[in-house]
């Protein structure tokens, strides 16, 4: 992997931002859970911005012209309100959504000693009652019956708190969003229950192996420095405090006042409207944010100290994995990031191509994965990692991965510092920075605002790409401290005795500090990467536009879909390639087998295409249950040769035994991991499992796959290669020729014979009114309950009722059991369907109260549920229709996103992809009445109710779904 994520603010050492995407968390988290969060979003592919060339008659405060990507049309104003808040406005004609983020310079590092938690806590607390709108769920009612959602999180330098929502709606929103950093009530009544939340959130998380490592390592690390403290807050943390002192609410109001105020914060707005009626918005509704003078506190401790240094420490896991990382302290690069000397060494560090640390670890069969960049900014300090996944062996071999890691630096300390190499990284990085997707409106929006917090107002979009020129003393001056005496190794497995466990998370370590480190042989084959040949040369931007795919192929087993679709203005192409094959999930072991091909073929690719995968072109193999998908996306120029190599080695390449072995390891640590999951997770899966066929669960794959060797794979390769049907797609900036052309070749390569018939329909199994209780296998401590409502059939009609049932139960459900009871962290209720066939689904997991007095409290709601639709008239209908309807309704964001939604609908048969069209049309015509009937029936209906307490055995899900697959095939007959 490039570079390790950031985990503070965005971090200058990475640049990269088209290979790393991702979601926000789906509930607010505590500080470790966001650090990736963190940098993801300091790196998601998103728009850049532009100074507004509209003039205004307001006293705002501007900005030089701020620089924006030549392929961005959207409209920007940044502005300075009075009381000292930061603003920045986008309008963006073509957004579904409107969305905000206010970021505020202060997080878990600003918690006093005394009061571990509190800025999370703070967070938590700002959700449940203003001035203007008093009742706890005042917020989230609106934001969610206009569509919308929200969120925020705690890190150790910043608050971020953000939503989206329906355009018309934004007015509404921020309206009730201001009052957060105005006049919040800081209920009395709600500090008990909001205390336990976050109790609730700690203990969801105590089993956790990255946080369980963080407790440890925060063990040896600078305690002055207070980005090292216990993050999240606990009861004990944020008990009551002592007689005579200040009580916890005084103390979360004095931190409210000294922490939070205009000068420390930046708003950022993302709105269809335009500039003029969004500033108008900002000034009514923030302009009353106090400026309390604040400012940005400055971190001097050290994350370490030197006297400790070098130092060891060892971390017991409880996954099966295995897992060393190299921190070296180093300067924050924050003040370096128009020239990213540490992105240059995590390039090369982390590159994963021939004669690389990855490549020659790999050989020896010592590792397989390794990442590099920079780790724990705090402004003025940071770490540069390098992480290791290692083999059982390489376990054992720890001094030799190390050896070869010092002959890598030393290698690149003699021949590595190359202008050459500096100017190819930042040729990538303008192209990447060109052609910007757009990305979520609420993504876009969080991203900048944290970047307003970090750079200067003209870089704010510009800061991850730029690369000014090549410094070979800055870059050196960062290659210094990679040294054995500047190191700290941190080593995790589950192996691991250990002298000490950590405070918060009970995680058994051993630490030995001022280490004389064991001398080995490095290994030997370590290169420089070469000139990369996959940097695209053509860059036309090609004008087709199709509204939907069309089949433009069909014949000998292929079937070939293409949109032309210029929307994102990059010339990049989406290809997905199916590979069908009729016995893929016949058996356990054919899952198995067809997991361990595509896990073989993306292994067997890695090196050759990691350079492509630098220069933008992406490529997956995934195994599903009618095959295996091969995925590509990146530049229209040079895709047509990755695609063409890739089928040459899966029909030629020879299939090695070091190779299937690394593979088949991955896969059943995958799998026996399984259990350490979070609970929640685990019990989602389990509906699948059950439910969905062809399909197997996970334990019954990992007892296949035990003794599968190499000849076994080439014997299911041949197999599966000679009795394929294939369906493929291509969407993107590509005519129809290129498309057939490119198609064509694959077809060629791989003969596809098989009709459509021959391949095995993906179907959800009707529930059973003789189905028990489903225990998931797990190592969780926590309980849980899992209720899967499902719908009478897949009609148009019980898809939209029981879309609407799931928008209408999420808001109420999350109040009641979370807010309200304080059953636990995780709370959340709403549509779930497994392919067509539609579910409404209800969890609940707790870390004191019981399965059963989980399940008590879920059968309360749901009465009181039946009596608020019992009353449900069409206005207060109106604005959750009209909600699903735009959800469904809107447009994709980026390329790959829109290319996933066709490609998901043409698995399940739309073959003139308006499913999501005609649902919103039926969505729009129903009644209170039909949605009270549906209610009826749902839950008087058969479920499937996952339970789980401590110590309870697991069900056989491979027993209970051949029952139900076989009342199914009854009652069809």
């Amino acid at each position: 992997m490039l570079n390790r994520f950031s985990i503070s603010p965005p971090s200058a050492a990475v640049f990269y931002p088209a290979r790393f995407r991702a979601l926000l968390p789906k509930c607010r988290s505590g500080t470790l859970t966001t650090l990736a969060v963190i940098a993801l979003l300091a790196l998601a592919s998103l728009p850049a911005l532009g100074a507004s060339q509209k003039d205004s008659n307001s006293d705002s405060q501007r900005t030089p012209m701020l620089k924006i990507s030549q392929q961005d049309s959207r409209d920007y104003r940044l502005i300075t309100l009075d009381n000292g808040l930061t603003t920045l406005l986008v309008s963006d004609s073509e957004a579904d959504k409107a969305a905000a983020s206010m970021n505020v310079s202060v997080g878990s590092a600003g918690d006093p000693d005394d009061l571990a938690g509190l800025a999370h806590y703070l967070e938590h607390m700002l959700f449940l009652g203003t001035d203007r709108y008093p009742e706890i769920d005042a917020y989230q009612k609106y934001i969610n019956s206009h569509g919308g959602s929200h969120n925020a999180f705690t890190a150790p330098r910043d608050t971020n708190y953000f939503f989206d929502i329906e355009p018309d709606a934004l007015a509404g929103a921020l309206e009730r969003f201001s009052r957060f950093f105005i006049a919040p009530r800081f209920n009395a009544d709600q500090l008990e229950s909001e205390r336990n939340v976050v109790h609730s959130e700690y203990q969801a998380r105590l089993r956790d192996d990255s946080r369980r490592e963080n407790d440890a390592l925060h063990q040896i690390l600078n305690s002055e420095n207070p980005t090292t403290g216990f993050s999240v807050g606990s009861r004990e943390t944020l008990g009551d405090r002592p007689e005579g002192e200040p009580s916890l609410r005084e103390r979360v109001i004095d931190f409210y006042e000294n922490h939070y105020g205009a000068g420390v914060m930046n708003l950022v707005v993302i709105a269809p409207q335009p500039l003029d009626e969004l500033e108008a918005l900002v000034r009514d509704n923030f302009s009353e944010v106090p400026n309390r003078g604040l400012e940005r506190e400055t971190i001097e401790a050290p994350l370490v100290e030197k006297e400790v240094l070098p130092v060891a420490l060892a971390v017991k896991s409880l996954k099966e994995s295995r897992r060393v990382s190299f921190l070296f302290p180093i300067a924050d690069p924050q003040q370096d990031y128009a020239i990213k000397p540490a992105s240059y060494l995590a390039n090369l560090l982390g590159h994963e191509g021939t004669g690389s640390i990855l490549a020659v670890l790999r050989e020896a069969g010592l590792a397989d994965g390794l990442s590099a960049g920079v780790s724990r900014n705090d402004g003025r300090h940071a770490f540069f990692t390098i992480d290791v996944s290692l083999t059982p062996e390489g376990a054992e071999q720890l001094p030799q991965v190390q050896a070869t890691l010092f002959e890598a630096v030393d290698q690149l300390r003699q021949q590595g510092l190359e202008d050459w190499r500096y100017a190819e990284q930042a040729d990538i990085a303008e192209q990447e920075f060109r052609f910007q997707q757009r990305g979520s409106p609420q993504h876009t929006a969080t991203r900048l605002a944290m970047n307003l917090a970090y750079y200067p107002a003209r870089d704010v979009q510009y800061a991850p790409y730029r690369m000014d020129g090549f410094d070979a003393s800055l870059i050196e001056s960062y290659l210094d401290k990679l040294t054995p005496d500047n190191l700290i190794r941190v080593y995790r497995g589950p192996e691991v005795a250990g002298t000490d466990t950590s405070p918060w998370f009970d995680a058994p370590y051993r630490v030995e500090r001022r280490v004389d480190w064991t001398q080995a042989q490095a290994l030997a084959g370590l290169t420089l990467p070469e000139s990369n040949p996959f940097i695209p040369q053509d860059l036309t931007l090609l004008d087709a536009q199709d509204e939907a795919p069309t089949q433009i192929l069909e014949r000998d087993g292929f079937a070939l879909w293409h949109q032309a679709y210029a929307g994102f203005d990059s010339p990049k192409v989406e290809w997905r390639f199916s590979l069908q094959n009729p016995q893929a999930a016949a058996s356990a072991k054919d899952a198995a087998l067809t997991r361990l091909l595509a896990g073989w073929l993306r292994d067997s690719l890695s090196e050759t295409f990691y350079p492509a995968r630098l220069a933008g072109h992406g490529f997956d193999a995934y195994a599903h249950a009618r095959g295996m998908t091969l995925s590509f996306s990146g530049w229209r120029d040079g895709q047509a040769p990755l695609i063409r190599n890739t089928i040459d080695q899966l029909i030629n390449a020879d299939i090695g035994d070091a190779s299937v072995a690394r593979v088949r390891y991955q896969l059943a640590r995958q799998w026996r991991n399984a259990p350490q999951e979070p609970l929640y997770h685990q019990a989602s899966r389990v509906i699948g499992e059950l439910l969905l066929r062809p399909q197997w669960p996970r334990q019954a794959m990992l007892d296949a796959l035990d003794g599968l060797d190499a000849e076994d794979l080439r014997d299911y390769r041949r197999r599966f290669l000679e009795d394929l049907r294939i369906e493929a797609m291509a969407v993107g900036n590509l005519n129809a020729e290129l498309a057939r052309e490119e198609g064509l070749m694959v077809a060629k390569r791989l003969e596809p014979s098989l009709d459509a018939s021959r391949i095995p329909e993906l179907e959800p199994l009707d529930v059973s009114a003789d189905l028990p209780v489903i225990h998931p296998d797990s190592d969780r401590q926590d309980s849980l309950v899992l209720r899967y409502l499902q719908g009478p059939s897949r009609a148009l009609d019980d898809q939209a009722n029981l879309s609407l049932l799931g928008q209408l139960i999420a808001t109420p459900f999350y109040t009641e059991l979370r807010t309200r009871k304080q059953l636990g962290y995780i709370v959340q209720a709403g549509y779930q369907p497994l392919l067509e066939a539609p579910g409404v689904n209800l969890l609940v997991q707790s870390p004191s109260a019981s399965s059963e007095e989980i399940g008590t409290h879920i059968d309360a709601f749901l009465e009181e549920f039946s009596g608020y639709l019992s009353t449900l008239d069409e206005e207060t209908l109106a604005p959750h229709r009209q909600a699903v309807r735009d959800r469904l309704l809107q447009r994709a964001t980026s390329l790959s996103e829109l290319t996933n939604r066709h490609w998901q609908a043409l698995a399940r048969g739309d073959t003139d992809f308006d499913h999501r069209q005609r649902l919103a049309e039926t969505v729009m015509t129903t009644s209170p009445e039909a949605l009270r009937q549906a209610w009826q029936s749902l839950i008087q209906a058969p479920e499937v109710r996952v339970v789980f307490d401590q110590d309870d055995a697991p069900s056989d899900l491979v027993e209970l779904s051949s029952q139900l697959q076989a009342l199914s095939s009854g009652a069809e007959s």
